[in-house]
């Protein structure tokens, strides 16, 4: 007896989900935007298992990459915070490779394939990074997974067998003091004025330009001077301490809150064109929005914060990101140990002495009757 529900997506939208139970088969479950379409395959499925005519494998394994992507952009996507992300990876899989059945994928295929990705020469004349290969596959993957764990459209995932391409170190850029105040200056005159204020949250506290963009007056409390984050990159509520100037702009801020919005930022849309602009005028070479996040850290490393400590405060799950800033920490502490011998154990070592001549042994006359 096929049995179907509306689902809710957290868009709004919504599909059709159709489940059939009869005896002598396992349950059979399958998807459709409109009701119509899934009453008429249900009606067709029940009567194929009624009279012999249902290869349930046969069908499952005839699905195509392109099917693959278009089910998981539909149902899955839009439930993923990287939604929009990993959308973007499995269209470009469908219009490669989406004639190919999933049944025939293979783990030398798709490294065939991750290697020909891997070979691509973009626009600009640079070959894709290893990590943006690996983006990819994982898209795939993860869709494949699907695949055999709920849809029963393909036996395993193949990807599981492939490798990853080796990935760079992570990109490492900080504001020397001069270039710091120059780009201040240049958000300070850029006319948008939101920009300043955004710019001294990142830097005081090291959030990502979505965090701050997104900020909310409910999420703001000014006499604790603290943050809450509800809507982090990695799923997790986060704390942020707010000091110092960071305080200071939302304080400043809070005495001409809009009324009809409860964002501290409504109007940002121009938000990267002015960003660009002010980091144009201030003269600053091979600077992003982001490494204001990786400025934040470097100065946390400076003042002798840990790599669990710079976690987090940047809201990392873990130290592996923070390992570009080890060798900032370890500055600091060689600064630390430094300050502690010169304080208090400067004269425990005056140089090599001249070694001792060893006293002159007088030998003992016998006396008479000695053996």
């Amino acid at each position: 007896m096929a049995t179907i529900r509306k689902r809710l997506k957290s868009d709004g939208t919504g599909s059709f989900q159709v489940q059939i139970r009869i005896k002598g088969f396992p349950p059979v479950v399958e998807h459709f935007e409109r009701k119509t379409d899934a009453k008429a395959w249900a009606q067709k499925t029940e009567a194929a298992m009624r009279e012999g005519r249902y290869f349930p494998e046969r069908r499952k394994l005839s699905h195509t990459i392109g099917e693959l992507a278009d089910r998981y952009i539909r149902d899955v996507a839009p439930d993923k915070k990287s939604g929009a992300d990993t959308s973007r990876q499995l269209e470009w899989w469908k219009a490669e490779h989406g004639y190919r059945a999933l049944s025939d994928l293979t783990p030398e295929l798709l490294a065939e394939i991750r290697d020909g990705l891997a070979a691509k020469v973009l626009d600009s004349g640079k070959r894709i990074s290893g990590a943006t290969v690996n983006r990819y596959m994982a898209a795939m993957s993860h869709a494949l997974t699907m695949a055999s764990r709920e849809w029963g459209w393909a036996r395993d995932n193949p990807m599981r067998r492939v490798s990853r391409k080796k990935e760079t170190r992570g990109r490492v850029r900080m504001l020397t003091d001069a270039e710091r105040e120059k780009i201040m200056v240049a958000c300070r005159d850029s006319g948008a004025g939101y920009l300043e204020p955004v710019v001294v949250l990142a830097l005081c506290t090291g959030m990502r330009q979505g965090e701050i963009l997104g900020l909310r007056w409910p999420d703001v409390d000014l006499k604790r001077a603290r943050l809450t984050l509800e809507d982090t990159k990695n799923g997790d509520r986060r704390g942020v301490t707010l000091a110092g100037p960071a305080l200071a702009v939302l304080s400043d801020l809070a005495k001409l809150r809009r009324l009809d919005t409860d964002l501290v930022f409504p109007e940002t849309g121009s938000f990267r064109w002015a960003w660009l602009r002010a980091v144009r005028k201030a003269e600053v070479v091979d600077f992003r929005f982001h490494d204001l996040r990786h400025t934040a850290a470097s100065y946390l490393a400076m003042n002798g914060c840990t790599p669990s400590e710079i976690a987090a405060v940047l809201g990392h799950k873990t130290l592996s990101m923070v390992k570009r800033y080890a060798h900032l920490h370890d500055e600091h502490v060689a600064g630390v140990v430094t300050r502690m011998v010169d304080a208090n154990l400067g004269g425990v070592w005056a140089g090599p002495r001249e070694p001792k001549k060893p006293a002159t042994v007088v030998p003992l006359r016998r006396r008479a009757g000695d053996a």
